[in-house]
């Protein structure tokens, strides 16, 4: 893509507004949080501490929107102490600039880093330093100074406050993440129909599974309807994958694939009405004709062996979602899905119901809409019991995390260094130019950088168009109604109010509602409007062009990896199968955390390898990465691997099952092949599978008359597995069909 059709793009995405769903009660709660903090600083200590109280208090609110699994209190007081911190530290070095300078660049940079900690982290500390560059002008001695932090950090205990004491629809985000798993496995099983195999996007699992780690104190209160489901919906995927396939399960025509249908269909209502039930905290209403295609007798004479056996245990597991949405179930259910095949008769306590449409998906935030919470927010581990490290054992995570990023090709670390730059260099450009108030410049350019080049360059469009119209605003609302501090102060609250319940629809947006809100807070501390007016604008455009100037400088592009993240997925995809295929080789290992383990890490690398195609889609740069043919292709093939290991999961052998001939070779060749295949990637160089086609090819031939003949099951797993691995490598192949493997992707 050109410089120019970049520009063009990232422009019109920093400007577009989005329909999203507000939420009212959550922003008035963040509003009046505020306006308790300006009102009683007001009252009782001037404007000028009012200001620095309310930067904190409405910094804490915004903390408390972000993406993030931790307890809301937790966010705000942790944004409210560290921007009290921050002030008390820019106020004692403020009078010597090059001191200053240097405390600028330390902070930028580690506040920088922070995004090693996930979004949330790093979103918290830049705002951080931003508003740290506004409110130590505002004291005037060093007591002084410590009254304006104590202030900022009560603001962040207030909002806190807040929150325990009225809450909004307690645990609503880790309802809506399980209700979007269980929704997107009825959508699964409905798509199953039509198309057996379908494709599944294990994004909403992944969130459910975020969502579900807690921490000691909230371990005690959880509901029980969020404890057990999501990790049911984990196994129902590979069971409603292995009904519907035709190699696996049953025929693509007749009677038996007519019945599978019915069974999927009833699937998909009664996961819908679990979602729905548990996303509201009601009682589950199912119809009984779901039930009753369930857990008919039919079952048994329509459908035999493997497609028997998976319709045993869609009813088993089913029935355990059912029970637990109604919050009576106390443990993670695992042992009736395993030893399913009684048939049940429908409950009379469910009634039916006449909605069967799924609630909308949980919104994600709106500044990283389809990134993942990181890791070192969440410490996931493989069960629903899970805890979340406190706040004193998350410290060394995040600077392990932050250590890991320490190199010259980390993305993170190229930040940080252009954030430190740009903040700095901001600062004395802000300073050296005629206008006052120097701050302006690096505080537009710290918020709009990120680590990816799109976010970067539309958000600083974004806050240009934002800050012009709320200024704008706001000084026509204070040449006409001259108001005094505690109008000026209600106004801001109220800016302050539009700005939480806006924030999700846009970047713009909130520009406008957060620009007008410095004016009318600036006025209540006695700042002159004309210099406020002249310099939020003009100032602004020069951050935002430092910001834009720096990426093109120094950049971090994705292009350049996609072919390093294309052999992360091919490398876990073979783990994962390889570990599969190891059960079958020794079914008295009854512990399936290795294959939980390594299905786990090939998501993690496909979202990765996602991630970073659709960042390089939009990046004006040409690299001799991979085509975007070529790059479809292998994403549709690598998911294809990771389907076919899917399958054989699903028919894992109980531990009283004798051993798979050959399987411990296939998995041992199946590992080797595809560590080699993704060196192979990296090099540029087409992978062999000769070794995976010679152990496959050797089941068809037994050594003896006597040896047993493989087990069908795994042998069709593994063709299905060599299959998939030959159409990578057609993807790949420059001879082939993908003629322009050496050109980075184009955005459509």
């Amino acid at each position: 893509m050109s410089w120019l059709r970049a520009l063009k793009e990232t422009a019109r995405a920093g400007l577009t507004i989005e329909r999203r769903r507000l939420e009212p009660l959550i922003a008035l709660r963040g509003a009046a949080g505020l306006a308790l903090v300006v009102g009683v600083s007001l009252s009782l200590f001037g404007p000028a501490i009012a200001a620095s109280s309310a930067f904190g208090a409405f910094q804490a609110a915004i903390a408390t929107f972000q993406r993030s699994w931790r307890p809301r209190p937790v966010l705000a007081l942790v944004s409210g102490a560290s921007l009290a911190v921050s002030t008390f530290l820019g106020y004692l070095t403020g009078s010597h600039t090059v001191v200053f300078m240097c405390l600028l660049a330390v902070w930028t940079f580690v506040a920088g880093m922070a995004w090693a900690a996930g979004p949330t982290g790093g979103i918290i500390a830049a705002s951080n330093v931003a508003i740290m560059l506004v409110t130590v002008t505002l004291p005037t001695s060093v007591v002084d100074a410590a009254a304006h932090a104590g202030m900022i950090a009560v603001g962040g205990v207030v909002q806190a406050a807040l929150i325990v004491l009225f809450p909004v629809r307690r645990w609503g985000a880790q309802r809506d993440a399980l209700a979007d798993a269980l929704a997107a496995e009825a959508d699964y099983a409905r798509r199953l129909r039509d198309d057996p195999v379908a494709p599944f996007d294990p994004l909403p699992l992944m969130t459910a599974r975020s969502a579900a780690a807690v921490t000691p104190r909230e371990a005690r209160r959880r509901p029980a309807d969020l404890h057990g489901a999501r990790g049911i919906a984990e196994r129902l995927r590979p069971v409603l994958a292995s009904l519907a396939d035709p190699a696996l399960g049953v025929p693509a025509e007749g009677l038996e694939r007519v019945w599978v249908r019915e069974l999927l269909g009833a699937a998909g209502s009664v996961l819908d009405a679990a979602a729905r039930a548990v996303r509201s905290g009601d009682p589950v209403h199912l119809a009984p004709t779901d039930l009753g295609v369930l857990r008919t007798p039919d079952n048994e004479v329509i459908l035999v062996g493997p497609a028997r056996r998976a319709a045993d245990r869609l009813d088993a597991l089913l029935a355990d979602v059912i029970e637990i949405a109604e919050g009576t179930g106390t443990r993670e259910p695992t042992d009736r899905a395993d030893h399913a095949g009684r048939h049940r008769q429908p409950d009379p306590r469910h009634r039916p119901d006449p909605a069967h449409e799924p609630d909308p998906a949980h919104e994600p935030d709106p500044d990283h809409p389809a990134a993942p919470v990181h890791p070192a927010d969440l410490a996931p581990s493989a069960t629903d019991g899970r805890t979340r490290p406190t706040l004193l054992r998350l410290i060394p995570v995040i600077l392990k995390a932050m250590r890991r990023e320490l190199h010259h090709g980390s993305p993170i670390l190229r930040h940080a260094i252009r954030v430190s730059v740009v903040a700095a260099a901001g600062f004395l450009l802000g300073t050296a130019l005629p206008f006052g108030h120097g701050y302006w410049a690096p505080m537009a350019a710290v918020m709009v950088m990120r680590p990816e080049f799109s976010q970067t360059y539309s958000r600083s469009v974004a806050r240009f168009g934002g800050t012009l119209v709320g200024v704008g605003v706001a000084t026509g609302i204070v040449q006409a109604a001259h108001p005094d501090a505690t109008l000026s102060a209600i106004l801001a609250v109220f800016c302050a109010w539009l700005m939480y319940l806006l924030m999700g629809t846009g970047y713009a947006v909130g520009q406008v509602c957060v620009s007008a809100y410095v004016v009318f807070l600036l006025g209540m501390a006695g700042d002159e409007l004309s210099q406020t007016v002249t310099e939020r604008v003009v100032l602004t455009l020069v951050g935002g062009l430092l910001a834009m100037i720096s990426y093109a400088l120094y950049p971090a592009w994705e292009t350049p990896r996609l072919r390093n993240r294309l052999a992360d997925w091919l490398i876990s995809d073979g783990r994962y199968a390889a570990t599969v295929i190891e059960q079958y080789a020794d079914p008295t290992a009854t512990s399936h955390e290795d294959v939980r383990a390594a299905l786990l890490a090939t998501r993690e690398a496909r979202v990765a390898w996602q991630e970073a195609l659709a960042t390089a889609q939009h990046e004006p740069v040409r690299h001799r990465g991979i085509s975007r043919a070529a790059a479809a292709d292998a994403q549709h093939a690598l998911s294809q691997l990771g389907r076919s290991a899917m399958l054989l999961e699903a028919h894992l052998p109980a531990a009283s099952s004798a051993s798979v001939p050959g399987a411990a070779e296939l998995a041992d060749a199946l590992r080797r092949a595809t560590e080699r295949g993704a060196k192979a990637v990296r090099e540029r160089r087409v992978p062999d599978w000769q070794p995976v086609a010679e152990e496959v090819a050797r089941w068809d031939v037994p050594a003896t008359a006597a040896d047993p003949a493989p087990d069908p099951v795994v042998r069709k797993g593994a063709t299905l597995l060599l299959e998939a691995l030959e159409e990578f490598s057609q993807a790949l192949d420059y001879r082939g069909g993908s003629r322009r493997a050496d050109i980075a992707p184009r955005a459509d």
